[in-house]
C-alpha cells in the first residue's frame, strides 16, 4: 500500500510548532528544518513534500528523477482550465517560483538524507540543471526558469483609500509599518514593546527573514498610530508582544499571521482592491523611497535584503528616477549633436 501523507501541524511542551507528515524519515527532515529554521519556513516545507509525496506515492529512497519530471508536469497542468491564465506570465498551472520552491524542499530532504549513513540514499532526484550540447564549461540550463515580474505599488489614491478604510489604531499602525517602514508581515507580527524606539524614531527588527536582525528608521506617523492603540484598545497582557487580537474568546493573545490576512481581507473589500497584500504594501515604501532619492544601499538596509540584487528591482519601479537619468542622459546627446 502507497504511502499517503498526512500534514499534521502542533506545537511543542516550549510553544515552537511542528508539521509531521506521518513517515519517520521525513518527519526527522521535519524536525531537522524547525530547529534550523523559522516557522514559516518549516510550514512550506511540510506542505511542499505532503503535495510531492502525494503526487509521486513512493518510499523516499525509491523516488528517481524520471518521478521529479513527472511532478514538474503535474504542477504546470492547468488548475482552471487551459484558456485562463496569468497575465505576468502566460502559464496555466502554478507559477514557475511556487514549483521551484516545491523542488528546492524536494532538494533539501534528499540532500539530508545523503549525510545519513544509516540510509541507503547516495543521490538527489533533483538535477541541478539541464545539461547544454556545448559542454565548454557552461553551467547548463536551470531546471526552471522563473519570470522577472514587476510587483505592483499603490498609488498616492490608492494609499489613502487604505488608510481610511482601516477600523482602528491598531490596523493603521500594522498598515503604517508596512507603507512607511517597509516591514514584512512577520516582522509587523514579530514585533515587541522593547523593539520601539519612539523618541529615535526606530524600530528593531528581531524577528526577521532567516532569522536576520536590523534597526531601521520609520517615519513618525507609525509611532503615533501606536500610541493611539497602546492607549485607547490594548487590553493588559502578560506578554510583550506589540499587536494583539482585541476582541473574542482569544483576546489579549499575540496577532497570527490568519488575523492579519483577515484584516487585509476587509480592507480590501471596502476599498475594491482585490489585489491589495502585506507585500504590495511594503513594494509601495521601498518603491518610494528610491523614488525619492534614497541610495540603492540605503534601501537594501531598509528592506533587510541580503544581497543587492533583490534591491535592484526598486531601480524598474522608481519611474521618476528612470525618467529623471533618461532626462539627463538625452540632454547630453542633444548637447554633442548641436555641438557636431
Amino acid at each position: 500500500m502507497a504511502w499517503q501523507p498526512q500534514l499534521v501541524r502542533s506545537v511543542d511542551a516550549a510553544g515552537n510548532p511542528t508539521a509531521s507528515l506521518g513517515h519517520t524519515l521525513v518527519d526527522d527532515y521535519l524536525e531537522f528544518v524547525a530547529a534550523r529554521c523559522r516557522p514559516n519556513t518549516l510550514l512550506a516545507t511540510a506542505y511542499d513534500l505532503k503535495v510531492f509525496f502525494s503526487v509521486v506515492p513512493k518510499e523516499p529512497a525509491d523516488v528517481v528523477t524520471a518521478d521529479v519530471f513527472a511532478f514538474i508536469t503535474a504542477q504546470k497542468k492547468p488548475r482552471r482550465g487551459p484558456k485562463v491564465v496569468r497575465l505576468e506570465d502566460g502559464e496555466a498551472g502554478l507559477s514557475a517560483r511556487t514549483i521551484k520552491r516545491r523542488l528546492a524542499s524536494i532538494s533539501g530532504l534528499f540532500g539530508y538524507l545523503m549525510t545519513r549513513d544509516d540510509l541507503a540514499v547516495n543521490r538527489n532526484p533533483v538535477p541541478t540543471g539541464l545539461a547544454n550540447r556545448r559542454r565548454s564549461g557552461n553551467r547548463g540550463a536551470p531546471l526552471m526558469r522563473t519570470p522577472r515580474t514587476l510587483p505592483r505599488v499603490l498609488g498616492p489614491a490608492e494609499v489613502e483609500t487604505v488608510l481610511g478604510a482601516v477600523n482602528t489604531a491598531r490596523d493603521r499602525a500594522m498598515v503604517l509599518a508596512m507603507l512607511l517602514g517597509g516591514l514584512r508581515r512577520c516582522e509587523v507580527l514579530g514585533l515587541r514593546l522593547g523593539d520601539l524606539s519612539p523618541g529615535e524614531r526606530r524600530v528593531f527588527i528581531s524577528e526577521g527573514k532567516g532569522g536576520h536582525q536590523r534597526l531601521i528608521p520609520v517615519s513618525a506617523q507609525f509611532f503615533s498610530a501606536v500610541g493611539d492603540y497602546l492607549d485607547r484598545e490594548r487590553p493588559p497582557v502578560s506578554h510583550d508582544r506589540l499587536f494583539v487580537v482585541l476582541r473574542g474568546p482569544t483576546r489579549g493573545r499575540p496577532l497570527s499571521a490568519d488575523g492579519l490576512d483577515e484584516i487585509l481581507d476587509g480592507i480590501r473589500k471596502r476599498t475594491g482592491l482585490p489585489k491589495l497584500t502585506c507585500h504590495q504594501l511594503r513594494h509601495t515604501c521601498l518603491t518610494r523611497l528610491r523614488e525619492a532619492g534614497m541610495a540603492l544601499e540605503a534601501v537594501q538596509a531598509q528592506a533587510g535584503h541580503r544581497s543587492i540584487e533583490s534591491t535592484r528591482i526598486y531601480i524598474h519601479l522608481a519611474n521618476s528616477w528612470l525618467v529623471e537619468q533618461y532626462l539627463q542622459a538625452s540632454a547630453a546627446i542633444d548637447a554633442d549633436r548641436v555641438e557636431d
